[in-house]
């Protein structure tokens, strides 16, 4: 990364034991760090901010909320004007993409002199969206993966005391519930504009989504193919309705009058469907793990949530860390919980009354612990709007299974072409150095 004027005005500079690096002053005395928070987050996180501020005397944390729609955009302006944040709150899908980019500081240093943070205080799954190549780059700030929500009521009258754990028993309960009859459609609602689900029946199958370390598309697998016709086939056998998000008035509404069954969703909607869900239905639902393919495989979902980042530019980085061990500690992560349901990335904080005695939260911490990374690239977010785009055309019924994956896999190996072309370029100049070292010709 090419030097700034930022890095370059400041002869007095300190070295820092956190950083092992040098951290220069800013144009001001006082050490304020910038945080960007995204989205509602980014409103509730400022509550927090006080006790930081008592416990830090000369550390002051000006708090900016950014909209998820504009937060990607506005990141990656920053950057490129040199005008970051010092923290951030980055979706763990965003990370490999800015880490990419070098944008963000790597925390390997700053983790190896900190006794509030370690690997092994989080979720695996979770942990790991934040390591690109062997390097950390963000840490787990609250952590997000998709269960099924039920109605208890209507699985108890197709003849279940308890929810399916394989996809074969689960594709029978659906079928029972279906034949039910009126007010009851469908067996599953499955929005057609949501790439996760068909994602993750992929990842309960062992299905890599891309080959040749991120190179090119593999969702012609034999592995993803199966958990792909599976998927499909609930559309085709009328269990789950030809529907998208934007088609649906009030999912709320539907699922309480029994329209259907089951409904994969975050954990987001806890508090959502405790909010919208008459108080005479309130007892009627539930939430459970996700049906495998087998009963090794039930449970295992995407990690998804978001992390804390200290962005490379930043000009207060020692503060910037003390500020990320703060809102790591699994006290505030209770508190956050409490503020905006975010499911907290601490183990410890799972032991609080508050979510251990709390049912609905069961079935996400199962999910977490099982939770596997999505694929490391910054393409992801494109690659994922394509899964979607070609499962709804199969469910549709206007494209076939194999056409399908197909175009995916030859759709996805041209948003990775960039990628490829990088890539085999440092393998070429990395075997060239090799060889110059060693005297051998090239």
């Amino acid at each position: 990364m090419r030097a700034s004027p930022r890095g370059l005005r400041s002869v007095a500079c300190s070295l820092t034991l956190v950083w092992g690096a040098v951290a220069c002053a800013g144009s001001s005395s006082e050490n304020t760090i910038r945080f960007w928070g995204l989205g509602r987050e980014g409103e509730v996180v400022q509550s927090l901010v006080p006790e930081f501020e008592r416990r830090n005397p000369g550390i002051h944390v000006r708090v900016q909320q950014i909209p998820w729609t504009a937060a990607h955009e506005k990141l990656l302006t920053s950057f490129v004007g040199e005008a970051t944040p010092d923290v951030a709150q980055l979706g763990n899908t965003w990370v490999p993409e800015f880490a990419e980019l070098g944008a963000l500081e790597q925390l390997d240093a700053a983790l190896k002199g900190s006794t509030a943070i370690t690997a092994s205080a989080y979720f695996h799954g979770i942990w790991a969206t934040n390591v690109v190549n062997g390097r950390t780059f963000g840490i787990p700030w609250y952590v997000d993966t998709r269960v099924l929500f039920y109605r208890k009521d209507l699985l108890a009258r197709a003849g279940y005391s308890s929810p399916p754990t394989t996809w074969a028993d689960w594709t029978v309960a659906l079928a029972r519930i279906k034949a039910l009859g009126e007010p009851t459609e469908y067996g599953v609602l499955l929005p057609l504009d949501e790439w996760n689900q068909p994602v993750i029946f992929g990842l309960q199958n062992g299905a890599p989504l891309l080959a040749d370390g991120g190179r090119r598309g593999d969702f012609e697998d034999p592995r993803f193919r199966q958990a792909f016709t599976f998927y499909i086939d609930l559309f085709r056998s009328g269990l789950a309705p030809r529907v998208s998000n934007t088609q649906i008035s009030n999912v709320y509404q539907e699922f309480a009058r029994g329209r259907f069954g089951f409904y994969p969703s975050g954990p987001w909607n806890i508090g959502e469907f405790r909010r919208r869900i008459p108080a005479t239905d309130q007892d009627r639902w539930a939430t459970t793990p996700l049906p495998g393919p087998t009963e090794s495989t039930t449970g295992i979902s995407m990690a998804g949530g978001a992390s804390l980042v200290v962005f490379r530019q930043s000009t207060h980085k020692d503060a910037a860390w003390k500020f990320v061990e703060y809102l790591s500690e699994p006290a505030q992560q209770l508190k956050f919980y409490e503020l905006t349901g975010d499911l907290p990335a601490r183990t410890e904080a799972w032991q609080s009354p508050a979510i251990a005695n709390d049912p609905a939260t069961r079935a996400f911490g199962f999910a977490l612990q099982r939770a596997v990374p999505l694929p490391q690239v910054p393409e992801w977010e494109e690659i994922a709007q394509r899964v979607s785009q070609y499962a709804e055309q199969a469910a549709r019924g206007t494209m076939s299974i194999d056409a399908s994956l197909a175009r995916l896999d030859k759709d996805v190996d041209g948003i990775l072409a960039k990628r490829r072309w990088i890539l085999d370029r440092e393998t070429r100049d990395s075997v060239a150095a090799a060889s110059a070292g060693s005297g051998q010709p090239r």
